[in-house]
């Protein structure tokens, strides 16, 4: 029998796959109990909400979460059709949150902050294992709270905690509270619109985020004159995003990468690649008034460029580093830092856990999807045996269980949570009989995932790939060795950035 049966298993997290949980969990008859810190369902979802999957529906659903909410007469979209975020979580995510099962489970407004067994911090050893868990909770009213479960599954994601666009891991002087620098993903053609049209903007970063950012500023700046943009990556080369051309096994794929080549030769956008971002500060303004349109490229400044658009909050910044051709000293209006995700491990801090030092995900997941050997490809289906932690019965799972590795696929944190609940029921055979029903790349999400001339969907991967069929949704933006994926054309992994451009 196990520890504590009476206690639910607290689920951290009503995204997709926090949800998905739950749903498995009482299939197997096991209490649940999800805490949300947003004030409702797949909020972090909501924050990405103009963007376009272009994975269809048939693989955006969890198959616990389909038979729960068929049950209540609930129509399933076309399962061919594109969601954007928003449309996963009017026509998904909020319908299961409604159920009368989650519904009674779900609370939202709560943010987990902290976790730990009761009564021991991380030192106790002495009959630890049947210890229950304590969850420490901030609730709507701003009292703290205190949670007791038999299990937990982390599913809290890593959307609130990017990566810093400053070197070495470390912000920039004067990154930190700087109202020039946005998130990943901004809503560039829509509510954001206005820090961007007509202005100067450096996005930063070399994943699907930056990409999706610069074909949209590229898309604006042909209705807005003056939208200046530069793009700054740490890598000696861009090719790996661009992808492999005519050495890729798939020919179509890499539309995504072939677009945004083809908008750097064209000088729609300057690219600056090995760069080191050391500051960021405000631009004082010359006779009381902020400068109007003064534009700067790497290394040089250009003549000005008058525009009629709103100025960013706080006025325009001076971005200074270096990159390979010398000193970077660019006057911009925004920045968008698209430089990815790390995991908030300080409400894990009394929890005993088995992390790679590298990637920061469970230690026996962390080979299968290191972005120093890989870039492109589906994981191998993974369960409960790939992510326990010292301490049985907690789990991290869905995006942060990937930790700071940017290729999470959505199904696969579905087929994770299902087999962490067969393992909690104790159906071991269940557990480890671990498949997905996948094609054999991996993919990414675009709000550009729309062909131009068309408006069809355009299939795009994780590595610029266009699949041969429709496949499964990267929800941010790995692959195995083995047989698995299809060659790109390009050496996986960041250790190729270095082979890529020898100068």
């Amino acid at each position: 029998m196990a520890v504590h049966e009476e206690l639910p298993v607290v689920v951290v997290g009503a995204g997709p796959v926090g949800l998905a949980a739950a749903a498995h969990l009482l299939e197997r008859g096991i209490e649940p109990l999800v805490l949300e810190a947003g004030g409702s369902a797949g909020s972090a979802v909501a924050a990405w909400g103009h963007v376009r999957l272009f994975s269809p529906w048939r693989y955006d659903v969890d198959a616990a979460a389909r038979r729960l909410l068929e049950a209540t007469g609930w129509t399933a979209p076309d399962p061919d059709a594109l969601p954007t975020g928003s449309e996963l979580v009017e026509r998904y995510l909020t319908p299961l949150a409604a159920t009368p099962q989650i519904a009674a489970r779900l609370r939202t407004s709560s943010r987990v902050v902290a976790v730990s067994r009761e009564g021991a911090d991380k030192t106790r050893s002495l009959g630890r294992e049947r210890l229950a868990y304590r969850v420490r909770v901030l609730g709507p009213d701003g009292a703290t709270h205190h949670v007791r479960a038999r299990a937990v599954l982390d599913a809290s994601g890593t959307w609130g905690q990017p990566n810093p666009v400053g070197t070495g891991g470390l912000p920039a002087l004067g990154e930190v509270g700087s109202s020039a620098v946005t998130g990943p993903l901004p809503d560039v053609l829509g509510t954001d619109r206005a820090l961007f049209a007509g202005r100067r903007t450096l996005v930063v970063g070399m994943g699907h985020s930056a990409a999706n950012t610069l074909l949209s500023l590229v898309e604006l700046a042909r209705d807005e004159p003056g939208t200046r943009i530069t793009w700054a990556v740490r890598g000696g080369s861009p090719r790996r995003l661009y992808g492999g051309g005519t050495d890729d096994e798939l020919p179509a794929r890499g539309l995504l990468g072939t677009r945004l080549r083809d908008a750097v030769e064209s000088g729609l956008v300057t690219l600056a690649t090995r760069t080191s971002i050391e500051r960021i500060e405000p631009v004082e303004p010359a006779g009381g008034n902020w400068p109007v349109g003064t534009s700067g490229t790497v290394g040089t400044a250009d003549a000005p460029v008058r525009s009629a658009a709103p100025a960013a909050p706080g006025g325009p910044v001076r971005v200074q580093g270096t990159t390979r051709d010398g000193e970077l000293d660019l006057e911009v209006d925004t920045v968008v830092g698209a430089t990815g995700f790390r995991p908030d491990l300080d409400m894990l801090r009394e929890v005993r856990l088995d992390l790679d030092p590298v990637v920061e995900s469970p230690r026996a997941l962390a080979d299968l999807i290191d972005p120093n050997h890989h870039s492109c490809g589906t994981v191998p289906p993974h369960g409960e045996a790939l992510l326990t932690h010292p301490d049985t019965g907690f789990y991290v799972v869905g995006m942060k269980s990937y930790g700071r590795a940017p290729t999470f696929l959505l199904a696969t944190g579905y087929e994770q949570v299902r087999s962490i609940a067969a393992a909690l029921a104790g159906d071991r055979e269940a557990a480890d009989l671990v498949q997905l029903d996948l094609p054999a790349t991996g993919v990414c999400s675009t709000d550009l995932a729309l062909d131009p001339v068309s408006g069809e969907a355009a299939e795009v991967s994780c590595c610029g790939t266009s699949p041969v069929s429709p496949e499964p949704v990267l929800v941010t933006f790995g692959a195995p060795a083995g047989s698995l994926g299809f060659a790109t054309g390009t050496a996986h992994g960041r250790s190729a950035d270095e082979q890529e451009d020898p100068r």
